[in-house]
């Protein structure tokens, strides 16, 4: 299949759009797949065209402060990355009610996202039941716990935290998978992670799903990795969104 990658700005989002040239208008499930911090959406271009030739039609969206809104990263730990998160879940919902409005989501929804996309999917699960299959990669279903490991690092490093930090970022725990975990429901859900990961913990996940009790929508594969994705696991990622929208598809019937 070929594909096609169009280069666009919804509202003030920069996106790029990949799917099958000869499905550019038809309605397709959508999966809104998110990069990870200080990269852009040029970076998981390579998972979108995996994805597209899926089926799907994918949105690679830059976060705020990433990309195309690239800013000065703020001197105070966490500001920027935590806003850039927030700022997806501010936008999710824009973007999906604006291919909705075009006619060619189908109603079907995938989310999925790499380092702090991955942190940023498991976010969306506990607020947007219209969510059918995730994927999390390198990414951490614990903010709080995370949020928690940053202070304690910054601190350590002799780095400037406000001292009411906790409160600044309060609303962490609202979208906080590991707190809300009933929010997952049946959905499909993906975990990926290298166990040598040096930047997001791969234990934050392990105990994740060790506490959910190995529910059967859960999947998690794990590799002797850093926070590194290779073209093998981007293959897996799109056969696992291929095979869960197939079976959602049947269920339909």
């Amino acid at each position: 299949m070929k594909i096609t990658i169009r280069k666009r700005l919804v509202g003030n989002i920069p996106l790029l759009e990949v799917v099958g040239e000869e499905q550019v208008y038809e309605p397709l499930p959508l999966i809104i797949y998110y990069h990870g911090w200080q990269t852009a959406k040029e970076l998981v271009l390579t998972q979108g065209r995996k994805l597209a030739a899926k089926g799907f039609r994918v949105l690679l969206p830059d976060a705020a402060n990433h990309g195309e809104r690239k800013v000065t990263v703020s001197e105070i730990p966490s500001l920027t990355f935590w806003n850039s998160i927030q700022t997806n879940l501010f936008e999710f919902g824009y973007l999906v009610d604006y291919f909705e409005n075009l006619g060619l989501t189908m109603g079907k929804i995938g989310v999925g996202g790499v380092s702090m996309g991955g942190i940023t999917t498991c976010m969306l699960l506990t607020a947007h039941p219209e969510i059918d299959v995730a994927a999390c990669i390198m990414g951490s279903p614990t903010p709080v716990a995370y949020r928690d490991r940053i202070k304690l690092h910054a601190t350590a490093a002799g780095y400037y935290l406000p001292t009411d930090y906790e409160q600044l970022t309060a609303w962490l725990a609202a979208y906080d998978l590991s707190l809300h975990p009933d929010t997952l429901a049946k959905r499909p859900l993906l975990f990926w992670h290298g166990t040598q990961d040096e930047k997001i913990p791969y234990q934050q996940v392990a105990d994740f799903v060790r506490d959910q009790g190995q529910k059967p929508n859960i999947t998690f594969l794990s590799e002797e990795e850093r926070h590194l994705v290779k073209v093998p696991t981007m293959e897996t990622i799109s056969d696992f969104f291929a095979a869960q929208f197939g079976e959602l598809e049947e269920e339909r019937l």
